[in-house]
């Protein structure tokens, strides 16, 4: 970050006029406010390029000959400088040396600061104070849109984050009022709508060994800053989860013990945990927004009648709500939404693909991060594969499901300019079923780097523990008192 940082392209803020009278509130005010039609002011007025025809977001269809391929033989690092003998005395600024950091200001606007995440295929960006002050000052990514977008639809109920706090309940009915009108409404006051793990940083000269503890204990990311007097505490990069699973994907071959770890199966490695939230694929998909907010977890496995896994839905797509003209997306089954995102990433237009999203106890770990790698995702479906005598009954039709309801000029912003019909999205289904299974467990990229840590003598903080305090946790309605306190009087006015 030598150079002075940009600010991101503006644009007019998220914002929400009235949410569709089809919508069932939660109350009665709720119903008031929201009970008229949807204006010309949108949640997203400019639409980025369709990832169809944007090759910054591509599809994780993948033929089964080219996952083949890539589960045989992860890609070979870049260069050929010689690896340390040691992985954990690598220093993690080498982990960031082709990253370009993005960011954006706690005075951006909502709608600009989603673009960026969909713009450059990041969940995440830092918040600077200000073009003049680079100090970090909190993170904002699709959980806490997430909550913006419950909030502002009446499905998310500040009393239930802080019941004591009368001064949060105003704050954040200003907020979803304000909204409602069309105004901009700055990051500031939305980057910790969502409960999130302390914000933690390393220095550039930290060691990987360090990173990896803290990685493998349930901290998702790390904000590096750098080392040098002059410029000590300046973020220069972030490391997640992800991007340090794939480092060893692709130098395993470096570390015999890596190596002999990634070719063996999670069963033998007793890797992931029975604990799996997940939702029928006839509940609607404001049941399954707020039971990711709620529960604090980024995506859940949708299941069928029998609890084989159908898909997966992750807060990454609320991108696909962010117009007032395709929140009746809200009412449909949660089914019925997986064929409109399958849709948008071609997986159901006839191409041969392959069921990315689980993984059975037999898998070995690398063809697990193999798949994660693949999908960007956080996390697999740990599944029981059916048997082949097994006589369960299909995926169930969407035919009796609610009819979507219809607004003025809708359109998906992200997604193909058509909904799919409850038959394909059915069919989408139906075929992931037979080739999925009994859902049984879920494997995450905390897991496989807390196994990662421990077989290298490190002592990670056990993740399910951290889970389970990061939930009781109420620091998020604590920093957002503090950020409403501050910014009520500009909401105000």
């Amino acid at each position: 970050m030598s150079d002075p940082p940009q600010p991101p392209r503006e644009s007019p803020s998220l914002s929400l006029s009235s949410s569709p009278a089809n919508i069932p509130p939660p109350s009665a005010a709720a119903s008031e406010r929201l009970s008229s039609q949807p204006s010309s002011g949108s949640l997203r007025r400019d639409v980025p390029p369709s990832p169809r025809t944007s090759s910054r977001h591509p599809s994780i269809s993948l033929s089964s000959s080219a996952i083949a391929d890539l589960l045989s033989s992860p890609p070979p690092p870049q260069g050929t400088k010689e690896m340390p003998k040691d992985w954990r005395s690598i220093k993690i600024s080498e982990l960031l040396h082709e990253q370009k950091l993005r960011f954006v200001y706690q005075d951006t606007t909502v709608e600009s600061a989603c673009h960026t995440l969909i713009e450059h295929n990041i969940s995440s960006v830092p918040v600077l104070a200000s073009a003049n002050d680079e100090t970090v000052v909190g993170t904002f990514d699709y959980s806490d849109l997430n909550a913006f977008l419950l909030l502002m639809v009446g499905l998310y109920n500040p009393e239930e984050a802080d019941p004591e706090s009368g001064e949060i309940l105003s704050s954040f009915n200003d907020l979803a009022a304000k909204a409602r009108t069309g105004s901009s409404i700055p990051v500031k006051l939305v980057k910790d709508l969502s409960k999130k793990d302390p914000f933690v940083t390393l220095e550039e000269d930290e060691t990987l060994g360090k990173a990896v503890e803290l990685l493998g204990g349930g901290v998702h990311r790390i904000a590096v800053t750098r080392a040098g007097a002059e410029a000590k505490g300046k973020v220069v990069g972030i490391l997640s989860q992800l991007a340090v699973v794939k480092w060893f994907w692709e130098h395993a071959r470096y570390y015999p013990s890596v190596e002999t770890l990634l070719a063996a199966n999670l069963r033998d490695l007793n890797i992931g945990s029975p604990n799996v939230i997940s939702i029928h694929g006839d509940r609607k998909v404001s049941d399954a927004l707020t039971l990711m907010n709620t529960e604090s977890i980024s995506s859940l496995a949708v299941i069928d009648s029998h609890s084989n896994v159908v898909g997966n839905i992750s807060v990454a797509d609320v991108k696909y709500l962010t117009r007032a003209s395709s929140i009746p997306l809200l009412r449909t089954s949660c089914l019925q939404f997986l064929g409109i995102i399958l849709n948008d990433r071609g997986l159901n237009d006839g191409k041969d693909s392959y069921p990315v999203f689980h993984v059975t106890r037999l898998s070995t770990l690398s063809h697990t991060i193999a798949k994660l790698v693949a999908t960007r995702s956080h996390r697999m479906w740990l599944v029981e594969p059916p048997s082949p005598n097994n006589s369960n009954p299909p995926t169930p039709s969407l035919t009796h499901a609610s009819p979507v309801g219809s607004a003025p000029n809708t359109t998906i912003p992200y997604a193909s300019p058509s909904s799919p019909s409850p038959l394909s999205a059915a069919s989408a289904a139906a075929s992931a079923r037979i080739t999925s299974g009994s859902l049984i467990g879920v494997v995450s990229l905390t897991d496989i780097l807390n196994v990662i840590a421990r077989s290298a003598g490190l002592m990670p903080v056990d993740p399910g523990q951290a889970r389970r305090e990061r939930r009781r946790s109420s620091s998020a309605s604590q920093r957002t008192s503090v950020e409403f306190s501050r910014g009520l009087g500009d909401l105000r006015r």
